[in-house]
């Protein structure tokens, strides 16, 4: 691939516009248009018994963009996103090649929607790579497979994992620990968890929202999120509510509460 080159798979992309997807409920809750009345229905079902949503997908959103920047500026510049999402600027890339104009980010997604609009959305540097791949995380072979055309494995790389894993119930730890053994010294591991430890009552009442919408969602308690970090150095200041996680400085950023996040972070290397 050349550099500056935008990659996205010959797949066939068919929508199922009458199911809600948990990617078009979060660009819902971000204020996004990229959503359908199924999307916008549940939506309204978990906003009306987690008011939190939009300032948890903001939260998480934030997170992504401050863990990005360190990150590229501490010197790695190969980036792997799954779960990326609806594109939402700034995206990853964005950041991270602002940060350093050589770098590569391939983002990886399993919903088709996300696809049509990577090609228009996922623009690079002329000196860095950005690509799309249409993968499931649940199937991390093939992911990698499509990865490693784009990113060097002998060389750090920064795997982000932001509000994922907690749509793949009872998979998740054995997932995270296969990508981890793929991955070289120096790499970091990116992640954000849903957790129940700061509003119990609404949260325990979202995950009945998501469920009944077809997407079912577990939460973690702060132990069980430290786990998937096993064997790597924990960055300051360790596992923590999304925003938490180096903040913005005071005045330079929305002030969200632990709650209004339900959200654990954390960054770690691998020694």
């Amino acid at each position: 691939m050349t550099d500056g080159a935008d990659r996205i798979d010959d797949v066939e992309v068919n929508l199922d516009i009458h199911l809600a997807h948990s990617a078009r409920m979060y660009d819902y809750y971000l204020g996004g248009t990229t959503n359908f009345p199924a999307d916008r229905e549940a939506a309204g079902r978990a906003l009306a018994v987690f008011p939190y949503a939009r300032s948890a997908a903001r939260a998480n959103r934030a997170f992504m963009h401050r863990t990005t920047h360190l990150l590229a500026k501490a010197g790695i510049r190969q980036f792997l996103d799954i779960g990326t999402g609806i594109p939402t600027s700034p995206n990853l890339h964005e950041v991270a090649q602002s940060a350093a104009p050589d770098a590569k980010v391939v983002y990886a997604d399993n919903d088709p929607i996300v696809l049509l609009h990577a090609q228009a959305l996922m623009r690079g540097t002329e000196q860095g790579v950005t690509a799309y791949v249409q993968a499931d995380v649940r199937e991390p072979a093939g992911l990698l497979d499509s990865a490693r055309a784009i990113l060097d494995f002998t060389r750090p790389i920064a795997l982000s994992m932001n509000a994922l894993l907690h749509f793949v119930p009872f998979e998740a730890q054995g997932i995270t620990e296969g990508l981890k053994a793929q991955l070289p010294s120096g790499s970091a591991l990116v992640m954000s968890h849903f957790t129940q430890d700061f509003a119990p009552e609404e949260t325990g009442r979202l995950i009945q929202v998501y469920t009944a919408a077809g997407t079912p969602v577990v939460a973690c308690s702060r132990d069980e999120f430290a786990r998937f970090f096993t064997g790597w150095d924990l960055m300051e200041p360790g596992v923590v509510a999304t925003p938490r996680w180096h903040p913005a400085p005071a005045g330079e950023a929305e002030h969200i509460t632990d709650a209004g996040a339900s959200c654990y972070g954390a960054v770690a290397i691998r020694p």
